[in-house]
Protein backbone atom coordinates (compact mmCIF):
# COMPACT_ATOMS: atom_id res chain seq x y z
CA UNK A 1 0.00 0.00 0.00
CA UNK A 2 1.34 3.44 -0.99
CA UNK A 3 1.50 5.99 1.83
CA UNK A 4 0.58 9.62 1.13
CA UNK A 5 3.14 11.99 2.65
CA UNK A 6 3.55 15.66 3.53
CA UNK A 7 7.07 16.92 4.25
CA UNK A 8 7.15 19.92 6.59
CA UNK A 9 10.11 22.17 5.91
CA UNK A 10 11.72 25.53 5.25
CA UNK A 11 13.47 25.12 1.87
CA UNK A 12 16.44 23.11 3.05
CA UNK A 13 16.33 19.97 5.18
CA UNK A 14 12.94 19.10 3.65
CA UNK A 15 14.39 18.87 0.13
CA UNK A 16 17.37 16.86 1.38
CA UNK A 17 15.14 14.40 3.23
CA UNK A 18 13.05 14.01 0.10
CA UNK A 19 16.15 13.33 -2.01
CA UNK A 20 17.68 10.72 0.28
CA UNK A 21 14.55 9.06 1.71
CA UNK A 22 11.43 9.55 -0.40
CA UNK A 23 12.57 10.15 -3.99
CA UNK A 24 12.05 7.13 -6.28
CA UNK A 25 10.68 5.20 -3.28
CA UNK A 26 7.57 3.37 -4.47
CA UNK A 27 6.34 2.98 -0.90
CA UNK A 28 5.54 6.70 -0.65
CA UNK A 29 3.79 9.42 -2.64
CA UNK A 30 4.80 12.89 -1.51
CA UNK A 31 1.70 15.04 -1.97
CA UNK A 32 3.19 18.36 -0.83
CA UNK A 33 5.88 20.20 1.03
CA UNK A 34 4.82 22.80 3.57
CA UNK A 35 6.97 25.89 4.17
CA UNK A 36 7.68 27.86 7.35
CA UNK A 37 10.25 30.28 8.90
CA UNK A 38 11.30 31.92 5.61
CA UNK A 39 8.92 34.47 4.03
CA UNK A 40 7.45 33.86 0.56
CA UNK A 41 8.92 30.41 -0.10
CA UNK A 42 5.52 28.76 -0.41
CA UNK A 43 3.45 28.91 -3.59
CA UNK A 44 6.31 27.42 -5.59
CA UNK A 45 6.81 23.87 -6.81
CA UNK A 46 9.60 21.37 -6.32
CA UNK A 47 10.21 20.94 -10.03
CA UNK A 48 9.88 17.64 -11.91
CA UNK A 49 13.50 17.92 -13.07
CA UNK A 50 14.54 17.48 -9.41
CA UNK A 51 11.62 15.41 -8.11
CA UNK A 52 12.23 12.42 -10.36
CA UNK A 53 10.18 10.10 -12.54
CA UNK A 54 7.41 9.57 -9.98
CA UNK A 55 6.47 13.27 -10.05
CA UNK A 56 6.07 14.43 -13.68
CA UNK A 57 4.20 17.54 -12.52
CA UNK A 58 6.56 18.31 -9.62
CA UNK A 59 5.45 18.67 -5.99
CA UNK A 60 3.58 21.74 -4.70
CA UNK A 61 4.98 23.79 -1.80
CA UNK A 62 2.20 25.12 0.43
CA UNK A 63 2.07 27.31 3.51
CA UNK A 64 2.39 25.42 6.78
CA UNK A 65 -0.83 27.05 8.01
CA UNK A 66 -2.67 24.80 5.54
CA UNK A 67 -1.36 21.58 7.13
CA UNK A 68 -4.59 20.28 8.69
CA UNK A 69 -6.61 20.93 5.55
CA UNK A 70 -4.00 19.30 3.33
CA UNK A 71 -4.03 16.17 5.50
CA UNK A 72 -7.82 15.90 5.28
CA UNK A 73 -8.10 16.71 1.58
CA UNK A 74 -5.38 14.28 0.49
CA UNK A 75 -5.88 11.38 2.94
CA UNK A 76 -2.35 11.86 4.26
CA UNK A 77 -0.88 8.89 6.10
CA UNK A 78 2.45 10.36 7.18
CA UNK A 79 3.81 13.82 8.05
CA UNK A 80 7.63 14.09 8.06
CA UNK A 81 8.95 17.01 10.12
CA UNK A 82 12.01 18.35 8.31
CA UNK A 83 13.24 21.72 9.50
CA UNK A 84 15.33 23.03 12.38
CA UNK A 85 15.68 25.43 15.30
CA UNK A 86 12.20 24.75 16.61
CA UNK A 87 11.28 24.59 20.32
CA UNK A 88 10.22 21.15 21.47
CA UNK A 89 6.77 22.45 22.44
CA UNK A 90 6.23 23.72 18.89
CA UNK A 91 7.33 20.41 17.37
CA UNK A 92 4.72 18.64 19.47
CA UNK A 93 2.04 21.16 18.49
CA UNK A 94 2.73 20.19 14.86
CA UNK A 95 2.65 16.51 15.79
CA UNK A 96 -0.68 16.99 17.57
CA UNK A 97 -2.23 18.55 14.47
CA UNK A 98 -1.05 15.64 12.32
CA UNK A 99 -2.20 12.97 14.76
CA UNK A 100 -5.57 14.66 15.32
CA UNK A 101 -6.09 14.35 11.56
CA UNK A 102 -5.17 10.63 11.77
CA UNK A 103 -1.70 10.93 10.22
CA UNK A 104 1.53 9.52 11.64
CA UNK A 105 4.27 12.03 12.51
CA UNK A 106 7.97 11.24 12.11
CA UNK A 107 11.42 12.80 12.34
CA UNK A 108 13.99 10.95 10.24
CA UNK A 109 17.14 9.84 12.06
CA UNK A 110 20.10 12.20 11.73
CA UNK A 111 22.66 9.60 10.66
CA UNK A 112 20.25 8.01 8.19
CA UNK A 113 20.32 11.16 6.06
CA UNK A 114 24.09 11.73 6.16
CA UNK A 115 25.92 11.15 2.89
CA UNK A 116 29.37 9.53 3.03
CA UNK A 117 32.26 11.44 1.53
CA UNK A 118 35.42 10.06 -0.03
CA UNK A 119 37.24 13.02 1.59
CA UNK A 120 37.49 13.88 5.29
CA UNK A 121 34.64 16.04 6.60
CA UNK A 122 34.59 18.49 9.50
CA UNK A 123 31.05 19.51 10.43
CA UNK A 124 30.41 22.85 12.13
CA UNK A 125 26.97 22.81 13.75
CA UNK A 126 25.22 24.44 16.70
CA UNK A 127 22.44 24.13 19.24
CA UNK A 128 20.74 27.36 18.05
CA UNK A 129 20.88 29.81 15.18
CA UNK A 130 23.41 32.59 15.81
CA UNK A 131 25.89 30.70 18.01
CA UNK A 132 28.84 31.65 15.78
CA UNK A 133 29.19 28.82 13.27
CA UNK A 134 30.34 30.99 10.38
CA UNK A 135 33.29 32.68 12.14
CA UNK A 136 34.29 29.25 13.49
CA UNK A 137 34.22 27.79 9.97
CA UNK A 138 36.52 30.57 8.79
CA UNK A 139 38.88 29.93 11.71
CA UNK A 140 39.04 26.21 10.88
CA UNK A 141 39.83 27.03 7.24
CA UNK A 142 42.65 29.27 8.46
CA UNK A 143 44.08 26.52 10.69
CA UNK A 144 43.93 23.96 7.89
CA UNK A 145 45.57 26.35 5.42
CA UNK A 146 48.52 26.57 7.84
CA UNK A 147 48.77 22.78 7.53
CA UNK A 148 48.81 23.05 3.73
CA UNK A 149 45.31 21.57 3.30
CA UNK A 150 42.95 22.73 0.57
CA UNK A 151 39.50 23.30 2.04
CA UNK A 152 36.13 23.67 0.37
CA UNK A 153 33.10 24.76 2.38
CA UNK A 154 29.70 23.21 1.73
CA UNK A 155 26.96 25.37 3.17
CA UNK A 156 23.58 24.25 4.48
CA UNK A 157 20.94 24.95 1.77
CA UNK A 158 19.23 28.28 1.20
CA UNK A 159 17.36 27.71 -2.11
CA UNK A 160 14.89 30.58 -2.00
CA UNK A 161 14.73 31.34 -5.72
CA UNK A 162 14.27 29.33 -8.93
CA UNK A 163 14.90 25.78 -7.75
CA UNK A 164 15.74 24.56 -11.27
CA UNK A 165 18.82 26.80 -11.24
CA UNK A 166 19.90 25.91 -7.72
CA UNK A 167 20.52 22.17 -7.90
CA UNK A 168 24.30 22.65 -7.53
CA UNK A 169 25.74 26.09 -6.79
CA UNK A 170 29.42 27.00 -6.72
CA UNK A 171 30.65 30.38 -5.46
CA UNK A 172 34.21 31.59 -5.88
CA UNK A 173 33.65 35.23 -6.92
CA UNK A 174 31.25 38.12 -6.40
CA UNK A 175 30.10 37.63 -9.98
CA UNK A 176 28.72 34.25 -8.90
CA UNK A 177 26.49 35.95 -6.31
CA UNK A 178 24.93 38.14 -8.98
CA UNK A 179 24.60 35.27 -11.46
CA UNK A 180 22.75 33.18 -8.86
CA UNK A 181 20.66 36.16 -7.69
CA UNK A 182 21.66 35.55 -4.08
CA UNK A 183 19.58 36.96 -1.26
CA UNK A 184 21.12 39.01 1.55
CA UNK A 185 20.96 35.93 3.76
CA UNK A 186 22.95 33.87 1.25
CA UNK A 187 25.55 36.57 0.67
CA UNK A 188 26.06 36.92 4.44
CA UNK A 189 27.21 33.31 4.54
CA UNK A 190 29.15 33.12 1.28
CA UNK A 191 30.92 36.49 0.93
CA UNK A 192 33.25 36.27 3.96
CA UNK A 193 34.51 32.89 2.76
CA UNK A 194 34.99 33.98 -0.83
CA UNK A 195 36.86 37.04 0.50
CA UNK A 196 39.33 34.54 2.00
CA UNK A 197 39.73 32.73 -1.33
CA UNK A 198 37.63 29.75 -0.23
CA UNK A 199 35.18 28.13 -2.65
CA UNK A 200 31.67 27.54 -1.34
CA UNK A 201 29.12 25.00 -2.58
CA UNK A 202 25.40 24.97 -1.80
CA UNK A 203 22.11 24.15 -3.49
CA UNK A 204 19.56 21.32 -3.37
CA UNK A 205 21.04 17.99 -4.47
CA UNK A 206 23.71 17.36 -1.86
CA UNK A 207 24.84 14.08 -3.40
CA UNK A 208 25.88 15.97 -6.54
CA UNK A 209 27.20 18.87 -4.47
CA UNK A 210 29.36 16.53 -2.39
CA UNK A 211 30.85 14.83 -5.44
CA UNK A 212 31.67 18.21 -7.01
CA UNK A 213 33.28 19.47 -3.78
CA UNK A 214 35.39 16.31 -3.47
CA UNK A 215 37.14 17.11 -6.75
CA UNK A 216 38.47 20.41 -5.35
CA UNK A 217 39.30 19.69 -1.70
CA UNK A 218 41.66 17.83 0.59
CA UNK A 219 39.07 18.28 3.33
CA UNK A 220 35.44 19.42 3.27
CA UNK A 221 33.96 21.74 5.87
CA UNK A 222 30.21 21.34 6.42
CA UNK A 223 28.94 24.78 7.47
CA UNK A 224 25.56 24.10 9.05
CA UNK A 225 22.48 26.28 9.13
CA UNK A 226 20.19 26.96 12.08
CA UNK A 227 20.83 24.07 14.51
CA UNK A 228 20.41 21.36 11.89
CA UNK A 229 22.41 18.14 11.88
CA UNK A 230 24.99 17.61 9.09
CA UNK A 231 24.02 16.32 5.64
CA UNK A 232 27.45 14.66 5.37
CA UNK A 233 28.80 12.04 7.80
CA UNK A 234 31.47 13.96 9.72
CA UNK A 235 34.89 12.70 10.75
CA UNK A 236 34.87 15.53 13.29
CA UNK A 237 31.60 16.94 14.61
CA UNK A 238 32.02 20.44 16.12
CA UNK A 239 29.04 21.99 17.91
CA UNK A 240 28.69 25.62 19.04
CA UNK A 241 26.87 26.69 22.21
CA UNK A 242 25.63 30.17 23.19
CA UNK A 243 25.66 30.96 26.94
CA UNK A 244 23.44 33.99 26.29
CA UNK A 245 20.76 31.31 25.73
CA UNK A 246 21.87 28.87 28.41
CA UNK A 247 19.62 25.83 28.60
CA UNK A 248 18.44 26.10 25.00
CA UNK A 249 20.70 23.18 24.15
CA UNK A 250 18.06 21.02 25.89
CA UNK A 251 14.98 22.73 24.47
CA UNK A 252 15.29 23.03 20.67
CA UNK A 253 15.07 20.51 17.84
CA UNK A 254 17.49 19.19 16.68
CA UNK A 255 20.10 21.15 18.64
CA UNK A 256 20.17 18.60 21.44
CA UNK A 257 20.89 15.89 18.86
CA UNK A 258 23.95 17.87 17.75
CA UNK A 259 25.07 18.21 21.37
CA UNK A 260 24.82 14.47 22.01
CA UNK A 261 26.81 13.67 18.84
CA UNK A 262 29.51 16.32 19.39
CA UNK A 263 33.21 15.47 19.31
CA UNK A 264 34.19 19.06 20.14
CA UNK A 265 31.85 21.38 22.06
CA UNK A 266 32.64 25.09 21.79
CA UNK A 267 31.07 27.39 24.37
CA UNK A 268 31.21 30.66 22.46
CA UNK A 269 30.71 34.33 23.46
CA UNK A 270 32.21 33.78 26.92
CA UNK A 271 33.60 37.33 26.80
CA UNK A 272 30.07 38.79 26.99
CA UNK A 273 28.14 36.07 28.88
CA UNK A 274 27.44 35.70 32.60
CA UNK A 275 29.73 33.15 34.34
CA UNK A 276 26.73 31.29 35.79
CA UNK A 277 25.33 30.82 32.27
CA UNK A 278 28.67 29.50 31.02
CA UNK A 279 28.69 27.05 33.93
CA UNK A 280 25.13 25.93 33.12
CA UNK A 281 26.04 25.18 29.51
CA UNK A 282 29.20 23.33 30.56
CA UNK A 283 27.18 21.23 33.03
CA UNK A 284 24.65 20.29 30.34
CA UNK A 285 27.40 19.25 27.94
CA UNK A 286 29.20 17.19 30.57
CA UNK A 287 25.96 15.45 31.50
CA UNK A 288 24.56 14.75 28.03
CA UNK A 289 27.72 14.56 25.86
CA UNK A 290 30.42 13.34 28.26
CA UNK A 291 32.79 12.32 25.45
CA UNK A 292 32.86 15.79 23.87
CA UNK A 293 35.97 17.88 24.42
CA UNK A 294 34.89 21.28 25.72
CA UNK A 295 36.69 24.47 24.74
CA UNK A 296 35.86 28.13 25.35
CA UNK A 297 35.77 30.84 22.69
CA UNK A 298 34.99 34.51 22.29
CA UNK A 299 33.02 36.29 19.62
CA UNK A 300 35.35 39.24 19.20
CA UNK A 301 33.42 42.36 18.20
CA UNK A 302 35.23 45.20 16.43
CA UNK A 303 34.24 48.50 14.83
CA UNK A 304 36.32 50.66 12.53
CA UNK A 305 36.41 54.20 14.01
CA UNK A 306 34.26 53.40 17.07
CA UNK A 307 34.61 56.99 18.30
CA UNK A 308 31.95 57.94 15.75
CA UNK A 309 29.37 56.08 17.85
CA UNK A 310 29.84 58.05 21.09
CA UNK A 311 27.05 60.48 21.79
CA UNK A 312 25.17 59.60 18.59
CA UNK A 313 21.60 58.49 17.96
CA UNK A 314 22.24 55.07 16.46
CA UNK A 315 20.12 52.67 14.41
CA UNK A 316 21.36 49.12 14.96
CA UNK A 317 20.91 46.63 12.08
CA UNK A 318 21.46 43.03 13.20
CA UNK A 319 21.82 39.65 11.45
CA UNK A 320 18.28 38.65 10.46
CA UNK A 321 18.05 34.90 11.24
CA UNK A 322 19.71 35.38 14.64
CA UNK A 323 16.82 37.65 15.64
CA UNK A 324 13.93 35.89 13.91
CA UNK A 325 13.90 32.11 14.38
CA UNK A 326 17.12 32.40 16.43
CA UNK A 327 15.05 34.03 19.16
CA UNK A 328 17.53 36.76 20.17
CA UNK A 329 16.26 40.22 21.12
CA UNK A 330 19.48 41.76 19.77
CA UNK A 331 22.97 40.78 18.69
CA UNK A 332 26.52 42.09 18.26
CA UNK A 333 25.38 45.49 16.99
CA UNK A 334 23.61 46.37 20.23
CA UNK A 335 26.62 45.24 22.26
CA UNK A 336 28.93 47.45 20.16
CA UNK A 337 26.59 50.46 20.35
CA UNK A 338 26.42 50.28 24.14
CA UNK A 339 30.13 49.58 24.55
CA UNK A 340 31.13 52.62 22.50
CA UNK A 341 28.75 55.07 24.14
CA UNK A 342 25.80 55.59 21.83
CA UNK A 343 23.58 58.29 23.31
CA UNK A 344 20.35 56.68 22.06
CA UNK A 345 19.50 53.37 20.40
CA UNK A 346 16.79 54.51 17.99
CA UNK A 347 13.86 52.09 17.90
CA UNK A 348 13.15 51.23 14.22
CA UNK A 349 9.82 49.53 14.86
CA UNK A 350 7.64 52.64 14.36
CA UNK A 351 9.36 53.27 11.02
CA UNK A 352 9.18 49.72 9.61
CA UNK A 353 7.29 49.15 6.35
CA UNK A 354 5.96 46.17 4.42
CA UNK A 355 7.52 42.82 5.23
CA UNK A 356 9.71 44.35 7.94
CA UNK A 357 6.65 45.63 9.82
CA UNK A 358 5.15 42.16 9.47
CA UNK A 359 8.35 40.57 10.83
CA UNK A 360 8.03 42.52 14.08
CA UNK A 361 4.51 41.16 14.52
CA UNK A 362 5.63 37.60 13.72
CA UNK A 363 8.63 37.85 16.09
CA UNK A 364 7.52 40.14 18.95
CA UNK A 365 10.60 39.25 21.04
CA UNK A 366 12.84 41.40 18.78
CA UNK A 367 14.10 44.46 20.62
CA UNK A 368 14.77 48.00 19.32
CA UNK A 369 16.96 46.79 16.45
CA UNK A 370 16.35 46.13 12.76
CA UNK A 371 16.74 42.59 11.37
CA UNK A 372 18.65 42.62 8.06
CA UNK A 373 16.06 40.61 6.16
CA UNK A 374 16.36 40.39 2.38
CA UNK A 375 14.85 37.15 1.11
CA UNK A 376 13.44 38.86 -2.00
CA UNK A 377 13.97 42.09 -3.98
CA UNK A 378 10.75 43.46 -2.45
CA UNK A 379 12.00 42.77 1.06
CA UNK A 380 15.39 44.36 0.28
CA UNK A 381 13.45 47.46 -0.79
CA UNK A 382 11.45 47.35 2.47
CA UNK A 383 14.71 47.17 4.40
CA UNK A 384 16.15 50.11 2.49
CA UNK A 385 12.98 52.19 2.98
CA UNK A 386 12.82 51.40 6.70
CA UNK A 387 16.43 52.52 7.20
CA UNK A 388 15.71 55.70 5.23
CA UNK A 389 12.67 56.42 7.43
CA UNK A 390 14.53 56.18 10.75
CA UNK A 391 15.57 59.50 12.27
CA UNK A 392 19.12 58.76 13.39
CA UNK A 393 22.69 60.09 13.22
CA UNK A 394 24.36 56.80 12.35
CA UNK A 395 23.51 53.30 11.09
CA UNK A 396 25.48 50.49 12.71
CA UNK A 397 25.47 47.38 10.51
CA UNK A 398 26.22 44.17 12.45
CA UNK A 399 25.94 41.78 9.52
CA UNK A 400 28.66 39.63 7.89
CA UNK A 401 28.56 41.69 4.67
CA UNK A 402 28.74 45.38 3.77
CA UNK A 403 25.05 46.04 3.30
CA UNK A 404 25.67 49.56 2.05
CA UNK A 405 27.00 47.95 -1.15
CA UNK A 406 23.54 46.47 -1.74
CA UNK A 407 21.36 49.26 -0.34
CA UNK A 408 21.09 52.95 -1.08
CA UNK A 409 21.53 54.58 2.33
CA UNK A 410 21.46 58.30 3.12
CA UNK A 411 22.66 58.05 6.71
CA UNK A 412 26.33 57.75 7.71
CA UNK A 413 27.13 54.10 8.44
CA UNK A 414 29.63 51.92 10.28
CA UNK A 415 30.07 48.18 10.22
CA UNK A 416 30.43 45.87 13.20
CA UNK A 417 32.41 42.69 12.56
CA UNK A 418 32.78 39.64 14.75
CA UNK A 419 35.40 36.93 14.56
CA UNK A 420 36.26 33.69 16.35
CA UNK A 421 38.84 34.00 19.10
CA UNK A 422 40.14 31.26 21.40
CA UNK A 423 39.65 31.84 25.13
CA UNK A 424 42.62 30.19 26.77
CA UNK A 425 43.69 26.56 26.56
CA UNK A 426 42.78 24.08 25.23
CA UNK A 427 42.08 26.03 22.06
CA UNK A 428 40.49 24.99 18.77
CA UNK A 429 43.80 23.95 17.25
CA UNK A 430 44.53 21.74 20.28
CA UNK A 431 41.09 20.13 20.02
CA UNK A 432 41.43 19.44 16.29
CA UNK A 433 44.98 18.11 16.36
CA UNK A 434 44.27 14.47 17.37
CA UNK A 435 41.54 14.18 14.75
CA UNK A 436 43.77 15.63 12.02
CA UNK A 437 46.58 13.24 12.96
CA UNK A 438 44.19 10.34 12.35
CA UNK A 439 42.87 11.81 9.09
CA UNK A 440 46.30 12.75 7.73
CA UNK A 441 48.81 10.34 9.36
Amino acid sequence: MIENVIIMGAAGRDFHNFNVYFKDNSRYRVVAFTAAQIPNIEGRSYPPELAGKMYPAGIPIRAEAELAGLIRENSIDLVAFSYSDVPYSEVMHKASIAMAENADFIMIGARYTMLKSAKPVIAVCAVRTGCGKSPTTRKICELLAKEGKKTVVVRHPMPYGDLRKQEVQRFSSYQDFGKMQCTIEEREEYEPLVDLGITVFAGIDYEKILRAAETEADIIIWDGGNNDTPFFAPDVHIVLFDPHRAGHELLYYPGETNMIMADIAIINKVNTAQPKNIDEVRHNIERHAPKARIILAESEISVNRPERIRGRRVLVVEDGPTLTHGGMAHGAGMIAARKHGAAVIVDPRPYAVGTLAKAYKTYPHIGPVLPAMGYSPAQVKDLETTIHNVDCDLVLFATPIKLNRLLSIDHPALRVSYTYRDHGKPDLEDALRPFLMKLFP
